[in-house]
């Protein structure tokens, strides 16, 4: 075959026990969830008593861990603000109500799980049934900002960035004051990172302060024990560069040793098996990944999918092995627009088929199998109801169902450059093409990202498997097969046509008959 690069299998992730090399991971808002699951059953449903039937229904999709997005409680201040904003969620919920708004999922109080959502004996019980169904937990974190509420400003008021007095008048958006039980007035940054304004219902961690550190080690050893990964919030703002950058004198001095680097490894010496998972934009994934980070967001690749540049796309795919491999792949999750919006059902189909089938991790959203296009505040509890698209679930059903094979977590990954079949037809350059390998078991992977039937040969100059044989490529995207002679595909190449936005995944099956 004609090859770019070839990626082995992860070691890195290999060494977290239990955890595959290239995890499915689906992220559900829990609070909407269980407000769907209660509508559905007519009673309250809390995680201490998710019906069996929906864990089986999540086990049948083939996801490896679940992601529980905004478990932990919000407290009245975050609702309070969440609420003067009741008439922009009418965009998402038209007959929002107030009863509908708990608050920011990141402004958060207390890291307690919400007692209306089970409370922490409730997400207990729900992570044992989900272990019974091979499923592992993600949970959350936010390293930058916690609640304007919460208990540390009284009892730690050296967490957080200070301001002065007069901060309040020219800054009001950025600073808030608080009443000591002196009588006297403490003043807060707002948390925020440097290129918008401040969220107004958060207070501003020092991620520079030792003893804000050993905090944050504390709460991620108390969280570690609930879950199996960690999904760690804007985790580029607690860099030592980008906070300084951010709040300059007021962080105070600089420490030797930068956020991750310190609080990473002292979690992992009471959890070695935790996972953690950043999200982290501005090109600093590889420095994360450097800092200890498992997987990183692939928001650039995200950005080139939906701008429809394959050229970008390729580029992209030519990094190098450890950063391949240590990518969190998405089209759409709860910070993004709908796939449905940003995509369309039938870009969609070969956006998913191309991140789910790449080194690294795959991130689904919850709404985003059935085609949903309202994108959800996180501060509300509710959804709209929505027509479901039952061939794009179908769809999803096979992606998800292959690539759950271990010849994607156990395999060695290859880019490969299609050739034109007419040396002036240049649609050859709209379509991505792959391996993976794992011993006698082949795919080839072939994604068209254009609105263009696109053209190419794919050779297999270099495959000594082939030689003498005869073969099935079975498309199992597309349910359809066809039969090739092992030694005319070494010569020849398999010539390829594809429909605008396809999508084939071929398994490579010896012909019996």
């Amino acid at each position: 075959m004609t090859q770019m690069q070839q990626i082995p299998p992860n070691a890195k992730s290999a060494a977290r026990s239990g955890w595959k090399a290239k995890p499915v991971i689906y992220e559900i808002n829990t609070w909407v969830w269980l407000n769907q699951l209660s509508r559905q059953y007519d009673r309250i449903v809390t995680l201490a008593d998710v019906p069996e039937i929906e864990l089986a229904e999540l086990a049948a999709w083939r996801f490896d861990a679940l992601w529980l997005m905004g478990v932990w409680h919000r407290g009245q201040a975050t609702r309070m603000s969440a609420l003067n904003y009741l008439h922009e969620y009418r965009l998402a919920l038209p007959d929002v109500s107030e009863a509908d708004v708990p608050g920011s999922a990141y402004a958060i109080r207390d890291y307690q799980v919400e007692e209306q959502l089970g409370g922490p004996k409730g997400l207990a019980q729900f992570r044992e049934r989900l272990r019974e169904h091979d499923i592992k937990l993600i949970l959350d974190f936010v390293p930058n900002h916690v609640a304007s509420d919460h208990r540390w400003i009284d009892e730690h008021p050296e967490y957080f960035v200070p301001g002065r007095p007069v901060d309040l008048k020219e800054y009001p958006a950025s600073f808030f004051s608080v009443s000591k039980a002196d009588g006297s007035e403490l003043v807060v940054a707002r948390g925020r990172d440097p290129y918008f304004p401040a969220w107004i219902d958060t207070a501003q961690l020092n991620a520079f302060h030792p003893g804000l550190r050993r905090a944050v080690v504390d709460t991620l050893i108390d969280i570690g024990s609930q879950c199996d990964g960690l999904r760690c919030d804007m985790a580029m703002l607690a860099t030592n560069a980008i906070f300084s950058q951010t709040w300059g004198d007021r962080a105070g001095a600089t420490p030797a040793q930068d956020f991750w680097r310190q609080i990473i490894p002292a979690v992992r010496e009471v959890h070695p098996q935790m996972l953690f998972l950043a999200e982290v934009y501005w090109d600093l994934e590889h420095e994360l990944q450097l800092h200890g980070f498992d997987y990183t967001y692939d928001k650039r690749l995200y950005d080139r999918i939906v701008n429809g540049d394959v050229g970008e796309v390729k580029s992209h795919l030519r990094a190098e092995p450890n950063f391949m491999r240590s990518g969190l792949r998405f089209i759409e999750n709860h910070d993004e627009p709908r796939a449905m919006e940003t995509l369309g059902e039938d870009r969609q189909r070969a956006a998913a088929a191309l991140i789910c089938t790449l080194p690294g991790a795959a991130l689904l959203h919850q709404g985003q199998l059935e085609g949903r296009r309202i994108k959800l505040p996180v501060q509300i509890n509710r959804a709209a109801d929505e027509p479901a698209r039952p061939m794009l679930k179908r769809f999803y059903r096979r992606l998800l169902r292959e690539v759950s094979g271990s010849i994607y977590h156990d395999g060695t990954w290859r880019l490969l450059e299609p050739q034109p079949i007419i040396l002036e037809d240049f649609t050859y350059l709209n379509l991505i093409a792959y391996t993976w390998s794992d011993g006698g078991d082949t795919r080839l992977i072939v994604i068209n990202l254009s609105g263009d039937w696109s053209r190419a040969t794919i050779e297999f100059d270099n495959c000594q498997r082939l030689v003498g044989g005869q073969w099935l490529l079975v498309d199992l995207l597309n349910e359809s097969y066809t039969r090739h002679s092992g030694d005319a595909l070494i010569e020849q190449g398999l010539k390829l046509e594809v429909p605008p936005y396809g999508a084939h995944i071929f398994r490579f099956d010896r012909d019996a008959g």
